[in-house]
């Protein structure tokens, strides 16, 4: 009796995993038959949209299997959808269970990073590639390129850093410079201002011995016109009535210049008059016509 009810067990256990192990691949051949119809309108169509589509039905139906997600990566890629492609590449590498899967994703996702110029994120890509098949030269050759650009890239930016700490410094110098002809400018206005205030000082001291001469002994002004005048009083022998005259004012004529001017304007009139009045005694001459 106990021998019959292990043999039901076993039976039953068996129906149970033929029927799952059934299911199991029925869903793989739907999922492969939704790769296929992706493959073939992408291909011969050239429908991405309808080829994401069944790419996503079969990623949904079977999400262990890579295929999809490699080919639906590839899509993305031939598009130039480059972030959705690294994404579906990245999905592809986990789930793969060989190394060949493996290496695909890896190498594909590296050459996605170089569409993008993301050097440093080739780099890994393609050594991941490599450890999974070290004999793949397109691999290597690529890993070297994208190591070359990579050092390159470095020193752009380097040069870049290094640019604008100069145009910093030069901008800083120009600042320097300003700073300092301005301070020379404020010196030098100061020393003018110290001239000016020195001049002004030497024209009080100048002015001050001027006054100073200009006094005589006891502190008073200097009267040096009218010594002048006693001493030509004196000596000049002239009859006092002369000497009693208003003295002359600049600019003004005495009234023996202006006798002697009326004189002369008479005396050119009455030229002018003798040279009119021989004209008229010789008889006014006649115009002649001129000839057209």
């Amino acid at each position: 009796m106990k021998n019959l009810l292990i043999i039901l067990f076993c039976f039953q256990l068996g129906i149970m995993f033929s029927q799952e192990d059934e299911d199991r691949a029925e869903i793989i051949a739907e999922a492969n038959q939704y790769v296929a119809t992706g493959n073939e309108v992408l291909v011969k169509d050239g429908n991405f949209p309808k080829a994401e589509g069944e790419y996503r039905k079969a990623i949904s139906k079977n999400p262990v299997d890579a295929t999809a997600k490699y080919n639906l990566a590839n899509a993305y890629y031939n598009t130039e959808k480059y972030n959705e492609a690294n994404q579906r590449y990245t999905e592809a590498a986990k789930t793969a269970t060989s190394k060949t899967e493996k290496h695909k994703a890896f190498h594909n996702q590296g050459n996605t990073y170089m569409e993008q110029k993301k050097y440093k994120e080739a780099v890994e890509a393609y050594k991941n590639a490599l450890r999974n098949n070290p004999a793949d030269d397109e691999t290597r050759y690529n890993l070297a390129l994208a190591k070359q650009l990579l050092e390159k890239q470095k020193n752009e930016d380097k040069g870049g850093d290094k640019d604008n700490k100069d145009e910093n410094k030069d901008e800083n110098k120009d600042k320097e410079n300003k700073d300092s002809k301005e301070g020379e400018n404020k010196e030098d206005k100061k020393e003018g201002e110290d001239d000016k205030e020195k001049k002004g000082d030497e024209g009080e001291e100048e002015k001050d011995e001027k006054g100073k001469d200009n006094k005589d002994e006891e502190g008073d002004p200097k009267d040096e016109g009218k010594d002048k005048n006693e001493d030509k009083k004196e000596g000049d022998g002239k009859p006092e009535e002369q000497k009693k005259q208003p003295q002359q004012v600049q600019g003004q004529l005495s009234p023996q210049q202006v006798k002697s001017l009326l004189e002369a304007m008479n005396n050119e009139e009455k030229k002018v008059q003798d040279k009119i009045n021989a004209k008229k005694a010789q008889g006014a001459k006649t115009k002649t016509e001129k000839d057209w």
